[in-house]
């Protein structure tokens, strides 16, 4: 695939760091975003014709729509638009907290629409413009204490879906992401087993690769994906069933 103008989301750590790298090496021109600037400096230091560093906070609709024109005075458009920024909270039901599914969905769909908002015209002005958002394994099946995240996520789900319907005319294409688990920062602080976890390379390179085919969606590893799609075609009694083994108990969380 020929160099093209990429806009990177969440990019100072995990999926999104790898991933830099991957498309990085591979010729491609970043406008990195991210909270934490040093990590995109670094990348700017090494990469100094092809990164362009645009932090910021993408919860602030203000901050989006500044990178959004910063993006447009250096480069005038954009062909890719990789939305990977995100953050994730498990609810204790026991002290169940609205203000956490405020934050979450804030950080994991508000902040991607912004973005979309802000880069939709420049896409419009981009070669062969592509959409990809990165979502989560977890919209297949509902699990234990990923109430705010899994709401977060299948909201990104029906957004992207849809936009794929309504971009399709303008022949703007739509990937939707759906990692399983994967070695990050994040997923680090988890507490309970994650089968079939992937190194955060392997899952950039898997990432990188199927995006050349543009397919509508990039879900992996593939047996842990087929497992939650069984699961979620069980009848409901036996998913509540099965989630309530999944579950801690009083004891775990002590």
């Amino acid at each position: 695939m020929s160099s093209r103008r990429i806009w990177l989301t969440g990019a100072s750590s995990g999926i999104g760091a790898a991933l830099a790298q991957h498309l990085l090496d591979s010729g491609h021109r970043l406008a990195l975003s991210a909270r934490t600037v040093g990590p995109l400096q670094e990348l700017a230091k090494r990469f100094p014709e092809q990164v362009l560093v645009a932090p910021g906070d993408l919860s602030d609709a203000a901050q989006v729509k500044a990178i959004g024109e910063r993006i447009a005075q250096l480069w005038g458009a954009l062909d890719t638009v990789i939305l990977n920024a995100g953050t994730c909270e498990y609810v204790e039901v026991q002290a169940f907290e609205a203000g956490m599914i405020e934050r979450v969905v804030r950080a994991n769909l508000f902040s991607a629409s912004y973005c979309i908002e802000a880069a939709l015209p420049l896409l419009r002005l981009g070669n062969a413009p592509h959409l990809v958002g990165v979502g989560s394994s977890v919209t297949f099946f509902a699990l234990p204490r990923a109430e705010a995240y899994g709401a977060s996520k299948a909201g990104l789900r029906y957004l992207l879906e849809a936009l794929r319907i309504d971009l399709a005319g303008e022949g703007i294409d739509v990937t939707l992401v759906s990692p399983g688990f994967v070695d990050t920062p994040l997923t680090q602080k988890n507490d309970f087993p994650m089968p079939m976890r992937w190194p955060v390379d392997k899952a950039a390179r898997h990432i990188a690769r199927e995006l050349d085919r543009r397919p509508f969606e990039i879900a992996f590893p593939g047996p842990f994906i087929a497992g939650l799609q069984l699961l979620a075609h069980l009848p409901k009694r036996l998913q509540v069933a099965i989630g309530k083994r999944l579950a801690r108990t009083t004891k775990d969380r002590a």
